[in-house]
């Protein structure tokens, strides 16, 4: 079975940066934007763009991904030859070996998942970024421009290209020059983590970046500065629309947030639909005396309080005079009766019970954050979490 591209979607991480939220799931399972998990973005760019056959890498907390993402059906993937494939660390007799040493070499464990598709490109990805994106213009780029690799890249500002790895362009515009996290930065197109690689290409630099007991396995700090010592034809995609690495406590809040305005990512564009497979829920309820105002509310959620600038998961209760404002509530979170939330994130099946007091609104002080309360916990009657407090599943506040 030959293919123009297949996609080989990196989904294991940690997300240690986001603390109790990622303690019990990888990131790429994260609850997200009311009825989405993070991985359901890539996901569904696949399917849109037209790229059939996707193999999904797992490491941490795989269990609950796994039996997401299934055989892609969600997605439209369950072809006769394609389909979305978990394909986890393994170790073949009498090797010795650990979890995946970095991306290059996750996909390295995968050459021959890779090869039993005989194709001319593979596309690789993250599974934790929240964006829409046409890979099939990508790729109609890479092929035109015959680039041995074809590196998204986003504008930022320069103040913020010292986060990012950097491509410099040079006057063939071609990418010339590769700075990880520069101090000062010569250009602001900051790489994206997602590449379409010549697959013959790239299998070679894979197999010699493994046998080389000094390589990291990266792609950003090894595969493609190699390939530019190399001198072979690398192509910056240049990208304009909505992106965002959710990594952080912070950024998954802003993010989550800019779901409340369709300007900035277009939950409802049926041409390029979002797809997800989250349980089937009776419809919301909002209840006589409740109070909804410009919020995300997805369908089980029962809403008799108020909900302001807030996303909701499916399976929320809000009760009679709690407050829910500048949150996020994750799926099964209970807001009982004169709590109030805000400026918070909730984990799953978190109940807050009357009278308690979690977050609040930015006041300009250092230390101020957003509140984070794990999921499967239960904060206490009248118990005060401030922002920035992060509380860990199984304990109580």
């Amino acid at each position: 079975m030959k293919k123009t591209c297949i996609a080989m979607l990196l989904a294991g991480g940690q997300g240690s940066r986001l603390y109790a939220l990622t303690q019990n799931m990888a990131k790429p399972s994260m609850p997200f934007g009311g009825k989405y998990r993070i991985i359901d973005f890539p996901l569904s760019n696949c399917a849109n763009s037209g790229i059939d056959t996707v193999g999904v890498l797992t490491q941490y907390r795989p269990m609950q991904l796994n039996a997401y993402v299934g055989s892609g059906q969600s997605w439209d993937m369950d072809t006769s030859d394609g389909g979305a494939y978990i394909l986890p660390p393994y170790l073949s007799a009498g090797e010795k070996g650990s979890w995946f040493t970095g991306t290059a070499n996750a996909i390295y464990q995968n050459i021959e998942f890779i090869d039993n598709y005989n194709p001319e490109n593979v596309l690789i990805l993250s599974g934790d970024h929240i964006y829409k994106m046409d890979y099939s213009l990508m790729l109609k780029e890479h092929l035109n421009r015959d680039a041995a690799a074809t590196i998204a890249v986003l504008q930022v500002s320069m103040e913020e290209a010292t986060r990012f790895g950097i491509m410099n362009v040079g006057d063939n515009g071609y990418v010339c020059e590769f700075e990880e996290k520069p101090a000062h930065p010569k250009s602001d197109l900051a790489s994206m983590g997602i590449y379409i690689f010549n697959w013959p290409k790239l299998r070679q630099y894979l197999i010699e970046d493994e046998a080389d007991p000094e390589s990291s396995k990266d792609f950003g700090k090894n595969i493609i500065p190699k390939m530019l010592a190399n001198g072979e034809k690398l192509w910056p995609y240049r990208f304009s629309g909505y992106w965002r690495d959710v990594g952080t406590i912070t950024s998954l809040w802003d993010a989550n947030m800019d779901m409340l305005s369709p300007k900035l990512i277009n939950l409802y564009d049926e041409s390029w639909p979002i797809m997800s497979n989250w349980p089937a829920c009776p419809p919301h309820f909002i209840g006589e005396d409740a109070e909804v105002i410009h919020s995300i509310v997805t369908e089980g959620c029962v809403i008799e309080g108020k909900v302001e600038n807030s996303v909701l998961s499916h399976s929320d209760v809000v009760k009679p005079g709690a407050k829910v404002m500048y949150s996020v509530l994750m799926p099964g979170a209970v807001i009982e009766e004169g709590a109030v939330v805000e400026y918070a994130i909730i984990g799953e099946n978190t109940v807050v019970h009357a009278g308690a007091h979690v977050g609040s609104a930015p006041d300009g002080s250092e230390g101020w954050g957003v509140a984070t309360c794990g999921p499967n916990i239960e904060i206490k009657a009248g118990a005060v979490v401030p922002a920035a407090g992060m509380i860990y599943t199984g304990e109580e506040v």
